[in-house]
């Protein structure tokens, strides 16, 4: 098992160089998308992301499940997971407004955060995941974007724990901080 955390802030590169890092590998790649196009500027955030891709990787779609591509994955070398941060957006986005910052959708979510590390722990595969850095702007101006910041805060956390390397991207500029 190898797992490379990407993370940087909104268009810091960090997509475009977790994709290098797994064309590079020159092996088998599965990209994992977790964007949902929720309006036509996330459609086409979205399009810029497939027509980058190699045509010969594997692509899959996942929800709210992010441990629902691993049987998909057995014919990967590399799983490129992209990202993190919109999954968890995903998951908090789908709960209403009176159940927001709810301790048990909290755990929930980090509990599959936890499955989904065990999966990587447990696999042959290197893995990257690509994430959102919200710990360097200023405190969110709503309940949900507060309660995002610190859900993803501590998926990030996790994340980089486990991981062997981790990047940070800013302006474009890969850091390894890690490994």
């Amino acid at each position: 098992m190898s797992l490379i955390v990407v993370t940087g802030g909104v268009r810091s590169g960090k997509s475009r160089f977790a994709e290098e890092l797994a064309a590079e590998s020159g092996r088998r790649v599965l990209y994992v998308a977790t964007g949902q196009a929720w309006d036509a500027e996330m459609r086409a955030r979205i399009e810029l992301h497939k027509e980058r891709r190699p045509i010969d990787w594997g692509c899959m779609e996942v929800g709210e499940r992010l441990t629902d591509y691993v049987g998909a994955s057995v014919e990967y070398d590399v799983v490129l997971i992209d990202c993190l941060s919109t999954w968890v957006s995903n998951r908090l986005m789908n709960i209403s407004e009176e159940e927001w910052r709810s301790e048990e959708h909290t755990a929930a979510l980090l509990q599959e955060a936890e499955a989904w590390l065990g999966q990587v722990q447990a696999s042959s595969q290197t893995v990257i995941a690509v994430t959102s850095e919200v710990g360097l702007g200023g405190v969110a101006m709503n309940p949900l974007g507060r309660w995002f910041a610190d859900v993803l805060g501590d998926v990030n956390q996790m994340s980089a724990r486990q991981a062997s390397v981790v990047y940070a991207v800013l302006s474009g500029i890969p850091w390894r901080i890690k490994g």
